[in-house]
């Protein structure tokens, strides 16, 4: 297993991070999400969350949960579920592209599963009640609000001016540079908002966890500390993809009435995350060529808005998730490619 030793990391602007410059020189089959102070992490079978509880002090003063910008101070919890993944029942679920646009469905489940408990962990034990139900309907507003903001304002604003552009290639420029501007904005947004600035450190000792994982170094918080908080399989990256991809996919289609241009941005989504997914899968595996990593550079830069430095508590918690997921799949790092096919692997 390699380990590659890196420049100090520098943020936009020139603010140079701790000294976290090590990256993992290979992936392995292991994806996270950071969660309301804690992580998940998800292997190929199981899933866990670990989150950091209140304290007693902290939640007989705080009664309605803590103040997003305090840490919590309590033991660390973790849940471990099983994952049985949509991609082994059905052969055809496991062909390109179609894989990437399951893959994603099953983390999105996931994924808000673990906020649900995370939310509930920072709650005293009486006040837990964020339901499923509640979730589930997040979960579809969340999609339709992504949608319409990164798909359908970018094409019908563009339309607006349809007949002063006089080409659809260049209806097909401003549409997609008016996307990425919108989702560069959006990013911009959420890295400025104070009561995310734990969930963000939280997604850097996720990425740092995971990185010391898949290098072979020992999980220890002193251990994952010296490692990048950026990694090329990030949701960052991932989601800068998207925005890309859509530009070509949506290249061919022209000019149609505006009403056909609505349907095509809604029936392509799922076409678009499916070559994006796999295209972060490639540059996972491919990570050490040079023409990869020029390809990824720009969505590994903008981890420097949606990661933040964590301290070592929240590196324990990182590691507490991730232990828990080998401590059930103790063969996680040997499993055959077979077992690997359409596994999600976004870190």
């Amino acid at each position: 297993m390699s380990v590659t030793d890196k420049p100090a990391d520098t943020a936009p602007g020139g603010d140079p991070s701790p000294p976290a410059q090590l990256r993992a020189g290979r992936d392995a089959p292991v994806g996270g999400q950071a969660v309301l102070e804690g992580v998940m992490m998800r292997g190929i079978r199981t899933w866990a969350v670990a989150v950091r509880k209140p304290s007693a002090e902290q939640l007989a003063t705080h009664r309605e949960g803590l103040d997003p910008e305090e840490a919590a101070e309590g033991e660390i919890a973790v849940t471990v579920e099983p994952l049985d993944s949509w991609l082994r029942r059905h052969r055809l679920l496991r062909l390109p592209i179609v894989r990437g646009v399951v893959a994603l469905g099953e983390s999105l489940k996931v994924g808000f599963n673990a906020l649900g408990i995370s939310a509930n962990a920072q709650l005293p034990e009486e006040e837990q009640e964020i339901s499923g139900g509640m979730w589930a309907g997040t979960i579809v507003v969340s999609i339709l609000l992504a949608v319409g903001l990164f798909f359908l304002i970018p094409v019908g604003v563009t339309s607006l001016i349809k007949d002063q552009l006089h080409s659809s290639f260049l209806f097909w420029l401003v549409e997609g540079l008016l996307r990425t501007a919108i989702f560069l904005g959006y990013l911009l947004a959420l890295s400025r908002l104070r009561d995310l600035r734990r969930v963000f450190e939280y997604h850097g000792a996720e990425h740092k966890t995971i990185s010391c994982f898949e290098s072979g170094t020992p999980l220890t918080p002193a251990n994952a500390e010296r490692f990048s908080r950026l990694h090329p399989r990030c949701g960052t990256t991932f989601l800068l993809l998207v925005m890309v991809v859509a530009i070509f996919v949506f290249a061919p289609i022209g000019l149609p009435a505006w009403y056909w241009l609505l349907l095509t941005r809604i029936v392509g989504v799922p076409l678009i995350a499916g070559i994006s997914f796999e295209l972060i899968k490639l540059s996972g595996r491919q990570r050490h060529r040079r023409w990869v990593r020029a390809i990824m550079w720009p969505g590994i830069q903008l981890q420097y808005l949606t990661t933040r430095e964590p301290d070592r508590a929240q590196l324990a918690v990182a590691i507490a998730a991730l232990n828990a997921v080998l401590e059930a799949e103790p063969d996680l790092l040997t499993a055959d490619a077979r077992s690997l096919i359409g596994v999600e692997v976004v870190a």
